[in-house]
């Protein structure tokens, strides 16, 4: 059974990091690009970031230059480290294959950015 599992969110203050993870079935993460997604209060969940299996990497333009997107195969896990945050990233972030080929959604890890 496929499962995604994210972790490493929480409560900063703007300016603040954060690193989340999410762990993968090795069925999927192996031979798909990997992606994050987040999804704010009243909004349709959005593309953050990707990284492809060999590492190239591909960012919104909201969170180019602040965030970065890192994969380690061999622990089949996608990280998103998140640089000088900012109160309009406040949202659940998942991550998933990009496109969506349809797997389950994991429960995602809630972010959220004070002022």
């Amino acid at each position: 059974q496929v499962q995604l599992v994210e972790s490493g969110g929480g409560l900063v203050q703007a300016g603040g990091s954060l690193r989340l993870s999410c762990a993968a079935s090795g069925s999927i993460f192996n031979r798909n690009v990997m992606a994050w997604y987040r999804q704010a209060p009243g909004k349709q969940r959005e593309l953050v970031a990707r990284i492809s299996t060999g590492g190239s990497t591909n960012y919104a333009v909201s969170v180019k230059g602040r965030f970065t997107i890192s994969r380690d195969n061999a622990k089949n896990t996608v990280y998103l480290q998140m640089n000088y945050l900012k109160p309009e990233d406040t949202a659940v972030y998942y991550c998933n294959t990009w496109p969506d080929w349809g797997y389950s959604w994991g429960q995602g890890t809630q972010v959220t950015v004070s002022l």
